[in-house]
């Protein structure tokens, strides 16, 4: 398991602690007053200082010998925040883990605090200007998002029952969009997001520049090359370029130091030729997040 797990696991999955979405966390942690102004000013997530540096251009900023290494030590920091004087309009302590859906579905129906809302991805509306009311909020953080009306949309009921949000779950994942769950602040839980590269900022800041804002999942896929049947069908579903084709072998093949574990390949194939397993059990990938 991750190191969050074993910090806020309670000696399971820290995403599966009840105890991370109760209101009584929320009230310790002071969460309405941190997300207030988190949210209040989320536009400019994208364009904080990191140690004092400007984040545009980050990515040639973080290959330089010094400085690079600098501000990626900082951004970690900032990310992972424990402590009492975290900056919420940095989103420190703000950060994820992607998971299957089967476990997504789990926290919906069974830890999710109500109310429960879907309101607008804001890396999409950043990114490409479209409003996709796809992300789901929940406890502390809905009733803080419902005064900010230009996340809300205005245009559907956005209220969800916990059969709703499935449902929800389910249509995203239809579209090939991967179950995140989110601290915000850690280790608060208030919010599963469905999310793609290249928009969503936590896994393009992942993916392309290495910083742990989203950590791959507990698992990975594995092919069983007795079920495969050339379809070809899990490599158009994964956004990490995992899987790729054999023409000699005739099948495809997972490269699981690359996988997030997502498990859209495995719900993408109709041949039930991928299943996950647990990453801990699998040889040079049990710490690999």
């Amino acid at each position: 398991m991750c190191q969050w797990c074993t910090k806020h696991g309670s000696g399971g999955k820290w995403y599966l602690n009840a105890r991370n979405y109760s209101n009584e966390l929320a009230d310790k942690m002071r969460a309405h007053e941190y997300l207030t102004e988190q949210w209040m000013n989320f536009e400019s997530v994208y364009i904080r200082r990191i140690a004092g540096v400007s984040s545009i251009g980050l990515g040639y900023k973080l290959q330089l010998p010094i400085i690079g290494r600098v501000l990626r030590n900082a951004a970690e920091n900032m990310i992972h925040s424990e402590g009492g004087h975290r900056n919420p309009a940095r989103a420190d302590g703000h950060f994820g883990q992607v998971i299957p859906i089967e476990e997504a579905k789990l926290i919906m129906l069974n830890l999710a605090a109500e109310p429960i809302i879907r309101n607008y991805c804001m890396c999409r509306w950043m990114q490409k200007g479209v409003q996709d009311a796809c992300c789901i909020n929940f406890g502390v953080l809905s009733g803080v998002i419902e005064k900010l009306p230009r996340f809300v949309p205005a245009d559907t009921r956005y209220h969800l029952t916990r059969e709703e949000a499935v449902e929800l779950l389910e249509e995203n994942n239809r579209k090939g969009r991967v179950c995140t769950v989110w601290f915000q602040p850690v280790p608060y839980i208030n919010a599963i997001c469905s999310c793609e590269t290249p928009q969503c900022g936590g896994l393009r800041l992942r993916v392309d520049f290495g910083l742990h804002t989203v950590y791959k999942a507990e698992y990975v896929a594995d092919i069983d090359p007795d079920y495969c049947q050339d379809c070809k069908q899990c490599i158009t579903a994964c956004q990490f370029g995992a899987i790729r084709y054999s023409s000699t072998m005739k099948r495809a093949l997972i490269d699981q130091k690359k996988c997030f574990g997502c498990g859209l390949c495995k719900d993408n194939c109709h041949h039930d030729a991928i299943k996950l397993l647990p990453r801990e059990n699998i040889e040079g990938l049990k710490n690999n997040y």
